[in-house]
């Protein structure tokens, strides 16, 4: 057998933990699959002193997490810290540096500096693995490295963050409104105390940048990501939108036409009958499309001491084998900067929801806009009636170019009739 696989974990976090545990439970089944022996060498964090449900007393204490990089007995280190900047991306750059592989969960330092990372891989042989940064548990960039490889990838879709489709599901299922489900959520540990990486969808956007390099061969661009959280999603838009067959899901996508890029992170309806429809609670799920796949969907948890713990891992026995891919699935030569399509000519179906005053020629008046607009209407409700008003009403469209739509939401909602902010939602049919 080889030499010992010699391990540094920076980061005993929840993921932390859970990467010992699967290391301390399974040891003897991962030397086998390995055809190595994988030994924690060292463990560092940020409070030696925090009760954990985990034993380290094995493992040395190394006090700065810097110091690992240049430690002779550790061959991987395991960067379990998070954040784009600060001792996570010193970290990472200076193991790279000193020739040691690196296997990070840390989704916002790949989508904010993932190119000039695979660079410093690349040139000092050494791999940079990211399985757990993406969807939790589910092995998402392994299927798109691997799996998909022999396909040319149109477009992927995905609901990337557990916490905005627990929220969600949880108001669809209860009614209740988002303030009151997001503290249910950070009562049970489902949403952090400052949510805002959640629910405002920068967690999903990192992942999606991600996805975007990986599907085809651009250098991770995250300022090019439009993203729109779901603090602005009703209980009545969520009840409105399941009259009509659908679902709210917080939608990461991207797709390529003709060379062109388009990726967005925002909320989305998608037919409730839709496998994307039924993902619900705190699961995630990746749709990917290709030339000879058609498509191809996983599911599964997206977050959790275990499932990511178990990608962690699973990047680790990859680098015993002497695994060795292309960080982003070519080499960092083969990575274009990213040909931007312009959002405003992109297609889609669309849902309005308006709150208005209940006279006379208010119908009237949103046609107009709507026709000054080339928007055409497929559909049209009155799906509540207070006699005190206000009105709700709802449409779907036809097919329309997004700058025709947001140009025409913006003049309704400057009407004298329409009482709140207007809801546009993006109609997804996958």
């Amino acid at each position: 057998m080889n030499k010992p696989l010699r391990i540094g974990i920076v980061g005993l976090g929840t993921v932390g933990c859970g990467v010992v545990d699967i290391f301390q439970r399974n040891n003897a089944l991962l030397n086998m699959r390995a055809k190595r022996d994988l030994e924690i060498t060292c463990v560092s964090s940020q409070n030696k002193k925090r009760t954990r449900p985990i034993d380290t007393s094995a493992y040395e204490w190394v006090d700065s997490a810097l110091d690992m990089a240049s430690r002779d007995d550790v061959d991987v280190i395991v960067e379990l810290i998070g954040g784009e900047e600060g001792v996570a991306k010193t970290l990472v750059e200076a193991a790279l540096k000193n020739g040691k592989h690196v296997v990070t969960a840390n989704k916002a330092l790949l989508a904010h500096h993932g190119f000039s990372l695979a660079q410093l891989a690349e040139k000092n042989k050494v791999q940079l693995m990211y399985e757990a940064a993406v969807a939790g548990g589910i092995p998402i960039i392994k299927s798109m490295r691997e799996g998909f490889a022999g396909n040319k990838i149109t477009a992927v879709y995905g609901i990337l963050n557990g916490t905005c489709n627990y929220i969600l599901t949880e108001m669809r299922e209860t009614g209740r409104d988002f303030e009151t489900v997001l503290s249910e959520a950070q009562e049970k540990g489902f949403a952090e105390a400052d949510p805002s990486f959640d629910v405002d969808g920068i967690d999903a956007a990192h992942k999606l940048c991600i996805l975007s390099a990986l599907a085809f061969g651009v250098k991770p661009d995250y300022k090019k990501l439009p993203v729109t959280g779901i603090r602005h999603i009703t209980a009545s838009d969520i009840t409105y939108a399941e009259d009509l067959g659908y679902r709210i899901k917080l939608l990461g996508i991207t797709h390529c036409k003709n060379g062109e890029i388009i990726q967005s992170v925002e909320p989305c309806l998608v037919h409730e009958d839709s496998t994307m429809g039924a993902v619900e609670g705190v699961f995630n799920t990746v749709l990917v499309e290709g030339d000879a796949i058609d498509h191809g969907q996983s599911i599964g948890r997206g977050a959790g001491a275990g499932p990511t713990g178990s990608s962690v891992v699973a990047d680790i026995i990859d680098i015993a084998r002497g695994y060795n891919v292309p960080t982003f699935g070519v080499p960092c030569e083969a990575l274009s900067d990213a040909n931007w399509a312009d959002s405003g000519k992109w297609e889609s179906r669309f849902y309005m929801h308006l709150s208005v005053t209940d006279r006379a020629g208010v119908l009237a008046d949103i046609a107009h806009v709507l026709k000054e607009n080339n928007v055409s209407v497929e559909a049209l409700a009155q799906l509540s009636h207070n006699p005190d008003n206000p009105v709700s009403i709802t449409l779907t469209t036809h097919k329309v170019a997004q700058e025709s739509i947001t140009k025409a939401i913006n003049a309704i909602a400057g009407l004298p009739a329409v009482l709140t902010e207007p809801t546009m939602l993006r109609i997804e049919e996958i």
